[in-house]
């Protein structure tokens, strides 16, 4: 009788484990909700890279503005503040419309305000169980991103690629 209740015992441990699933885990390299990657150019030599001053960009819709430096608290302005030739801007993936004000030079004498407004239609893509759904973007107004040019700062934006799949590549650049 001892024996039975051993291999009983046994095979209940052994049948328990046997219907247990892998955690569902998302991995970090797993492929999320793109960003369209934005890259900035001298006016004057359109094959230069060329950094921007302080920008800040702001989505107007929920003003929420774009983190630089994730180091800085939230407090310190200089957290807002791009110095860079290349910059991920995240587009909404509720609605087919995204708007934001890039200010250059911000709280200087030569503040300039523009406003690109980017118009897509969504795809979601099941990822996994784990990870979800991720949203890839088709820029619907490549030609009309910004109002008539020269606008305040920016001179001229050339569309790369208007399918928004990953962030491999660059998919905007301005030229100022």
């Amino acid at each position: 009788m001892k024996k039975l209740s051993l291999i009983l015992l046994v095979l209940v441990t052994i049948f328990s484990f046997w219907n247990c699933e892998k955690d569902d885990i998302c991995a970090e390299t797993t492929p999320t909700t793109p960003r369209v990657v934005l890259e900035f150019y001298d006016i004057t030599d359109p094959t230069t890279l060329k950094s921007v001053t302080d920008l800040v960009i702001e989505e107007t819709t929920t003003n929420t503005k774009l983190v630089a430096n994730t180091s800085l608290p939230t407090d310190n302005t200089n957290r807002y503040l791009f110095n860079a030739n290349k910059i991920y801007l995240p587009l909404q993936t509720t609605v087919n419309t995204s708007v934001f004000n890039f200010t250059l030079n911000q709280g200087g004498a030569n503040e300039k305000i523009d406003v690109l407004t980017f118009s897509y239609d969504r795809s979601e893509i099941f990822v996994s169980r784990a990870c979800g759904y991720k949203t890839n973007f088709e820029i619907t107004n490549p030609n009309q991103l910004i109002g008539p040019l020269p606008a305040n700062w920016i001179q001229a934006i050339n569309v790369q690629k208007t399918t928004i799949d990953n962030e491999n590549e660059v998919h905007i650049k301005i030229f100022f």
